[in-house]
């Protein structure tokens, strides 16, 4: 199980070397995981510990909040179980506040250090921006790795179609309903994480029970009918059938867009 941390204090409980990936990580695409797969190889080589270190909410919801997607790939929990698959044990979540995006990225890097001395190792993208006025840069890291006997690892952009992969282009392709294009940039097919909530129960009394699940801001594909794979909390997994859009005749009084899911060959609660 990944652990989470929720504040810089905390990192000095950690024993051993650590080396952490820093982004935002919406969606974990293969941008992101060439990233972490960084920080994952380097903790192996050295016999350390693999971690990331990201913001909740996303930074631009703060800092420009206008100009903010209005889906995200991953929740919070969501991205949790994709860092864990992918080798990750430490999650470091830093609340993204205003007050926190006035800190200059020299004195978050000092923070950071002085709270892990055993920090061995950044990874991110070479073109990760970061602290008051996004000033700080891969030069910056540079400069404080020879400084700290901290290494650093700018990693190139993941390149697909002759265009670089980004959260932007994922959410797109989900929106466009091309779950394939989708796959190709998350490494994975597209997934989305939620939890089933309390319904009016008429497809029950049809012989066709329909779990409706409560997704968490994430980007859901366009209105239809899809062939789906859903994975319980206990790890099971069935296959089915998802009906997404809105519900104009049974819902009159206040239509919502709703996802509901017959699962095949099950019976059980999953409340």
């Amino acid at each position: 199980m990944i652990r989470t941390i929720n504040q810089l204090e905390d990192l000095a409980s950690i024993d051993g070397p650590l080396h952490l990936a820093l982004g935002v990580f919406d969606g974990v695409h293969v941008g992101h995981q060439s990233v972490i797969r960084s920080a994952v190889d380097a903790a192996k080589t050295d016999g350390g510990i693999a971690g990331v270190l990201t913001f909740d909410p996303h930074p631009i919801r703060v800092l420009a909040p206008e100009s903010a997607p209005r889906r995200i790939l991953a929740s919070l929990g969501h991205k949790q179980e994709l860092l864990a698959k992918l080798d990750i044990e430490i999650m470091v979540v830093v609340p993204f506040t205003p007050e926190f995006a006035c800190v200059e990225a020299l004195d978050f890097l000092k923070e950071l250090k002085d709270n892990c001395p055993n920090l061995k190792s950044l990874s991110m993208g070479e073109d990760w921006k970061f602290g008051k006025n996004r000033r700080g840069d891969t030069s910056l890291l540079k400069v404080f790795g020879d400084q700290e006997n901290v290494i650093i690892y700018p990693l190139p952009a993941v390149m697909l179609d002759g265009e670089r992969v980004s959260s932007t282009r994922v959410r797109q392709a989900i929106r466009d309903g091309n779950l394939n294009a989708a796959e190709a940039m998350l490494g994975r097919p597209y997934t989305v994480l939620g939890t089933v909530i309390e319904g009016q129960k008429l497809g029950r009394s049809l012989g066709f029970p329909t779990a409706n699940l409560r997704v968490y801001n994430e980007q859901l594909p366009s209105d239809g009918v899809w062939a789906v794979r859903c994975q319980l909390d206990d790890g099971s997994e069935y296959c089915g059938a998802a009906n997404l859009g809105m519900r104009p005749t049974l819902d009159s009084a206040n239509p919502k867009r709703l996802l509901e899911i017959h699962l095949l060959d099950f019976e059980g609660d999953i409340y």
